[in-house]
């Protein structure tokens, strides 16, 4: 059922637009209509905002350790305060891994919550509640996505602002324990709002994103004349099409065509521009180099990159994981900080690292199962009673540490926080209302969040 309102007056962009409403019937069964023009029109609202933050999320795809990283407990009996020792840093009580001596110096940047807890150990459940805040019943057996995650929520509500790049872009994929686009994807918000992927290695001195560059012997004029011939061409169907698909078709072809035709999407891509010294900032690995060009990205435009750092499921050897992917997160964490601080974008940018969940407290003795040492050296299992994220710049007060642990890091001690309260920081950091409802495949108002408390103190 269509509403028609009238004629609205002159937008700010000099359009005008009827004002009507589409209503599902299966939501009008349940909500009364005033309830469901009033969300519409909240939702509607919340999506005119004009804030110019990005984020960057990088994912630590398979669960990294909190008592390896942020919140070690050096007092712990030996089978669960790990393999390293605490350092301090510019913060007083900030102390942090021995294996992060870059952050230590930027730590009056970036804040650390480590008190999270979504309490499963099931990387499917555990993905699925950090990246879209939802139960759902998604679970190893059952792991299709059932919401949208933060980042398609984030381009939905951001569809408006004309830009040149992609406004959700996964570097160098999306990928969720597996999964692509996983619980990063638009799910029933559509497919095109999953994220575009770059592929590829950005530490390749070949590296290339797929289907930026003109086919042989096209040039932009021709480029323009197939545009607007296919647009004459496809005019009758899209006349009588009511499913929406040319919509959707729609904003694909226009993103294709500003790759290919513009030149600030294919310069955003392109990594050699940048001097050597910035690279070597982040470290010349592929997780550095993705970092950076998730940097570049946001610079261009785009409003959401995250960013695949793969391989935590350390059930064994994890001594010998962690001495490879900490120095590397050590430079890609410290690099941005100090890049965005440099080129001013701090304030704009928020940056946030996190995984599915964390690792067990107590060691195990790396047998998974069978004899000690019959896999490898200790490690750590699948714990998500207590967990940490990071989060700078964007408006995040630097210099924080939110919440506690007991002393054997097993649960909150204090200030307990959910990724419902994570996901409502960095909405309120972005413009984007926490109380926000969106339509779902029944046309029903549904809240992005069931708890839309953020973190005051970090903002």
């Amino acid at each position: 059922m269509r509403i028609y309102a009238g004629h609205t007056t002159p937008y700010c962009d000099g359009m005008r637009r009827r004002s009507f409403v589409q209503l599902g019937v299966a939501g009008m069964a349940s909500l009364g209509m005033g309830s469901l023009l009033q969300a519409k029109e909240a939702s509607a609202a919340s999506g005119t905002n004009r804030k110019a933050t990005s984020a960057i999320l990088i994912w630590l795809d398979g669960g990294p350790g909190h008592m390896d990283m942020y919140d070690m407990k050096p007092d712990a009996p030996v089978e669960y305060r790990g393999l390293w020792r605490p350092i301090s840093t510019q913060v007083p009580g900030f102390d942090i891994t021995e294996l992060f001596p870059k952050q230590a110096k930027v730590t009056d940047k970036f804040s650390i919550v480590r008190s999270l807890h979504h309490d499963t150990g099931d990387h499917f459940a555990g993905g699925h509640r950090m990246l879209t805040t939802k139960n759902m019943g998604v679970s190893g057996a059952n792991n299709q996505g059932r919401f949208p995650s933060l980042g398609a929520i984030v381009a939905h509500q951001r569809r408006h602002l004309p830009t040149t790049v992609p406004p959700y872009v996964s570097v160098p994929v999306a990928s969720s324990i597996g999964l692509s686009p996983g619980y990063f994807g638009g799910d029933f918000l559509g497919a095109h709002y999953n994220p575009f992927q770059t592929k590829g290695d950005p530490n390749s001195d070949k590296f290339k994103v797929q289907n930026l560059e003109l086919a042989s012997g096209m040039t932009v004029d021709r480029l323009d004349d197939r545009k607007a011939l296919v647009n004459q061409l496809d005019r009758i169907s899209r006349d009588s099409e009511s499913t929406g698909l040319f919509a959707a078709m729609d904003r694909f072809d226009q993103q294709a065509f500003s790759f290919v035709a513009g030149e600030q999407a294919r310069q955003a891509f392109d990594l050699s521009r940048e001097d050597d010294k910035i690279r070597d900032l982040y470290g010349r690995h592929g997780w550095g180099q993705s970092t950076l060009l998730a940097r570049r990205l946001v610079e261009a435009g785009a409003s959401f990159v995250t960013v695949h750092c793969g391989g935590w499921d350390n059930h064994w050897n994890l001594q010998s994981a962690m001495e490879s992917y900490l120095p590397r997160v050590d430079d890609l964490v410290s690099g941005l900080i100090t890049d965005l601080d440099q080129r001013g974008m701090l304030d704009s940018t928020l940056v946030i690292l996190c995984g599915e969940f964390s690792r067990t407290p107590r060691m195990n003795n790396g047998g998974n199962g069978g004899p000690p040492l019959s896999k490898g050296t200790p490690g750590r299992d699948h714990w998500g009673n207590s967990m940490f994220c990071l989060l700078g710049g964007g408006g995040i007060r630097g210099g924080q540490v939110v919440g506690s642990t007991t002393s054997k890091g097993d649960r909150p001690l204090n200030r307990p926080v959910r990724p419902e309260n994570v996901h409502a920081t960095i909405y309120k950091c972005l413009g984007i209302d926490p109380k926000l409802h969106i339509l779902d495949h029944s046309g029903r108002p549904t809240p992005v969040l069931e708890d839309p408390t953020a973190i005051d103190e970090l903002l």
